[in-house]
């Protein structure tokens, strides 16, 4: 695998590049703990560089989580990072744990800001909450968590308005199909306003997770991931993993009743990358063996290309 730590599992991730080193921006959680599933109420976010996507080298934490009971206090989980006017900003969630024998936890979206991806300052309040008027808050119904997580942020130029599209559930729809892309908007990466979501629940997802999107082709593509036990609904019992949709215009309405999935959960929350050549490749976290027993670890890039169909396929390896 191309990226792994040996005293600690590794998980979800994202990626920055400045021209010359594709930064990795990765969730780990020490062994120590014993347990794998405990790794989601202690993870923090590393850093590491390549230029190549293969050989990386780790620079430790990235930041730290804050203080107890605050926005982020039990964990930083997945985000992504955007550069406007020579400042990086890192957007974040937040995690916190309501206690430590339930896995009831509030969500939210964070902001850090770096000028060379090293060294960063966060903000001490979150940015981007849910809005109970549009979604489910923790308590509105039978799902354990508050979900507004993994903000994926980009610019729409045609516009000078940048969108985040977040893992959340509609407070509509029959339980538990009401994962949705939840969206919002700003003109200064720092004021957010929350939109309705770009998708209906009913789609078969009881969560979409870590969005992305990218051209590949020319084309526009939505990346995200839904494991086989959230696979509910008409997808229900089927093989969950890596899936992707191509777009017409965008930002806009998506019916995710279309989403195919790329690659089955043996990888997950998987990224489209594109090397020094240009070719668009994916990369994923190495999830579990097919005992179910979870790894961990990053992978090699894996080519990836349109199909006739316009869907994203990746390609067999040589």
């Amino acid at each position: 695998m191309s990226f792994n730590r040996a005293d600690h599992w590794v998980w979800d991730f994202w990626l920055a590049d400045d021209g010359e080193l594709y930064h990795l921006f990765y969730l780990h959680a020490p062994k120590s703990l014993g347990n794998p599933d405990l790794r989601h109420r202690n993870a923090r976010i590393g850093h590491a560089t390549s230029n190549d996507l293969r050989t990386w080298t780790d620079h430790g934490l990235a930041f730290d989580a804050s203080t107890p009971g605050s926005f982020d206090g039990s964990a930083t989980w997945t985000g992504s990072v955007v550069r406007d006017s020579g400042l990086w900003h890192m957007f974040y969630t937040g995690s916190r744990f309501l206690s430590p024998d339930s896995v009831a936890n509030i969500e939210t979206v964070g902001l850090a800001t770096s000028e060379d991806l090293f060294t960063w300052t966060k903000q001490p309040s979150p940015i981007c909450v849910a809005d109970p008027a549009l979604y489910e808050t923790l308590g509105t119904s039978s799902w354990p968590e508050e979900a507004w997580r993994d903000p994926w942020v980009f610019k729409d130029a045609s516009q000078n308005l940048w969108h985040m599209l977040v893992t959340a559930r509609s407070k509509h729809g029959t339980e538990p199909d009401r994962g949705v892309m939840a969206h919002a908007t700003s003109t200064n990466l720092r004021d957010w306003t929350v939109q309705s979501a770009l998708s209906e629940p009913g789609s078969g997802f009881a969560h979409l997770e870590v969005f992305q999107i990218v051209a590949v082709d020319e084309r526009q593509h939505v990346i995200f991931c839904c494991d086989s036990a959230k696979l509910v609904g008409p997808r229900a019992g089927q093989v969950g993993g890596v899936w992707s949709q191509p777009l017409d215009a965008f930002p806009g309405p998506v019916d995710f009743s279309k989403a195919r999935r790329l690659v089955d959960e043996t990888l997950y929350a998987g990224r489209i990358a594109f090397d020094r050549t240009g070719a668009s490749v994916l990369l994923a976290f190495n999830n579990v063996t097919t005992d179910g027993a979870f790894i961990g670890g990053i992978s090699d890039p894996i080519p990836v290309s349109t199909g006739p169909d316009g869907y994203l396929t990746v390609e067999p390896a040589q």
